[in-house]
């Protein structure tokens, strides 16, 4: 690998961007490619199904053999609420290969008798998140029912693109979560990004029911994910 080119991916794994080691297996010179490069042609169209599967491998490209080496920053979930819901998703989560951390300033349900073996930070979120922000890479799952504790997180992934945020509250609650937003300054555009009620309409009654759909849609918006700096759906 050329050096410039090693430490640009350094830079990028540092800053949890990802990026794609492109190598001419005929000649063997490579080209570094960060996720929000503008590629245009077949090129760009096998960059961005790499950036969104995630993996490796060879592709013919304009007639010339090429490697394709995907560095994806690992993503992340952050729960905001020691509940039911979070209980269940927890061990879904480790199973299909997201980190997940849970946040909770209410120290009767965030304990460690009840999230064995769980990332558990049992502080606010506004402190919780300063030392490990959000970013494009994560997950915001809010699901406390209360605005002193979800508003902030929720705001806080909005301004850091993350790639999937989610709400648990009914349409009442969320029409009033949206007039909250709206007066803080934030656009349609932006409030319309948020899963609200969180997860995917599977008709989920039981709190695992509601972790399954919740999974479910965070995956789907990765795999789906907007590959520009926008925070935008992509097209």
């Amino acid at each position: 690998m050329d050096l410039v080119n090693l430490r640009k991916l350094n830079a990028a794994r540092s800053a949890r961007r990802a990026a794609i080691l492109v190598t001419d297996l005929g000649d063997g010179t490579d080209r570094l490619v960060v996720e929000g490069d503008v590629i245009s042609g077949p090129l760009g169209e096998a960059l961005v199904q790499r950036f969104r599967s995630g993996k490796a491998g060879a592709d013919e490209i304009d007639g010339r053999p090429l490697f394709f080496n995907v560095h994806l920053p690992p993503p992340r979930i952050v729960v905001i609420g020691a509940v039911h819901i979070s209980q269940a998703l927890y061990p879904m989560a480790a199973i299909a290969g997201y980190d997940m951390t849970i946040i909770d300033p209410r120290t009767a349900f965030a304990t460690p008798e009840r999230f064995a073996g769980v990332n558990l930070v049992a502080d606010w979120p506004e402190d919780a998140l300063a030392s490990r922000p959000l970013d494009r890479y994560s997950a915001l799952v809010a699901v406390t029912h209360d605005p002193k504790i979800d508003d902030f997180p929720i705001a806080a992934a909005l301004k850091a693109g993350c790639f999937y945020v989610g709400a648990l509250g009914s349409r009442k609650t969320h029409a009033k979560r949206i007039e909250r937003l709206r007066s803080d300054g934030f656009s349609e555009v932006e409030i319309g990004r948020i899963s609200a009620p969180v997860g995917i309409d599977i008709g989920a009654a039981t709190p695992a029911e509601i972790a399954v759909a919740t999974l479910a849609d965070i995956i789907l918006a990765f795999r789906r994910r907007s590959l520009d700096n926008s925070g935008s759906d992509p097209a």
